[in-house]
């Protein structure tokens, strides 16, 4: 018995750890646009990190070549909303306005994910999901209406809100349209569409400047780690511990987001990005809160 709760409790320390780690990757992305973002530009950066995000999930890719026939026309569709979009959003704000913005927005994918699929699927919001996703809007109103260090953020706070907005509707297009397919190989798929689409528009607007070190190995890291080995990561985590307590990932991405670019970048921690991030964060656990499902959705339909 002590052995087998020795076990349990290893396992459980190494769940912890690697959720951590996955939080402080994600979170790392926000500082590596941030570095990367005003030298190369939206597109140029954008392009790189789906390419080499792409190269990385390429054996998935091929693996499942077979089960992804028939579908590219999707995939190219879903990958302009789950990837190109976002990403030129998340990538021009960072561009403009300090990182930790952009990470805070980022977490309310979760609140709009669960809004898209009451619409999509039927599935009830409850009263926990609304008042955590007013909470949330209220968070990205006071982030978008008080300058940080000076700086008018507000536009950079509603283009990482659409981005969010992005990524709420494409997990739920996915799961419409693409359910069943290997996630890492829909995902590698999704980004090689992506790099496709938006490759001439880089190309026309591919900086003419020299690019300094710190940003083409930001650029770099952005795509292989924070895009490529992330998303593999992530999908070994779901398939070890399930959705519910991989999505906790979403309480750390913010956290460590802002501490990067405090650390690193010297970005200031001021009162009002303190007030959107706990009004956002604390509407996402009341999103994540888990709520009985109605008599319909218990029973299996035929």
């Amino acid at each position: 018995m002590t052995s087998l709760n020795s076990t349990k409790s290893t396992s459980e320390l190494r769940v912890m750890a690697e959720l951590t780690l996955l939080g402080a990757i994600w979170g790392g992305s926000f500082l590596l646009m941030r570095v990367a973002a005003p030298e190369f530009g939206p597109l140029a950066l954008v392009e790189l990190r789906l390419a080499f995000g792409a190269l990385v999930l390429l054996p998935f890719v091929y693996r499942a070549r077979r089960q992804l026939e028939g579908r590219w026309v999707t995939l190219f569709l879903i990958g302009i909303i789950n990837s190109a979009v976002p990403f030129l959003l998340f990538a021009w704000a960072t561009a403009v306005a300090p990182a930790a913005i952009a990470a805070i927005a980022n977490s309310m994918t979760a609140l709009f994910a669960a809004l898209i699929a009451g619409w999509m699927f039927g599935e009830r919001l409850g009263p926990r999901r609304c008042i955590g996703l007013l909470a949330g809007m209220a968070g990205v109103i006071v982030m978008a209406g008080i300058p940080m260090a000076g700086v008018p953020v507000g536009w950079a706070a509603l283009a990482a809100t659409a981005a969010a907005l992005c990524y709420g509707f494409s997990g739920n297009l996915v799961r419409r349209y693409l359910g069943g397919l290997p996630p890492v190989a829909l995902g590698g798929a999704t980004l090689a569409c992506s790099a496709l689409l938006v490759l001439p528009l880089a190309l026309l607007y591919w900086p003419e400047h020299d690019i300094s070190p710190a940003a083409w190995g930001s650029a770099i890291m952005l795509g292989v780690l924070c895009t490529g080995i992330a998303y593999a990561f992530l999908f070994r985590l779901l398939d070890r511990i399930g959705a519910a307590r991989t999505a906790t990932v979403t309480y750390l991405v913010p956290l460590f987001g802002v501490a990067w670019a405090w650390i690193i970048l010297g970005e200031p921690l001021t009162t009002g990005t303190l007030i959107a991030g706990i009004l956002i964060l604390g509407g996402v656990a009341l999103g994540q809160s888990r709520q009985p499902a109605p008599a319909a959705l218990k029973q299996p339909r035929a």
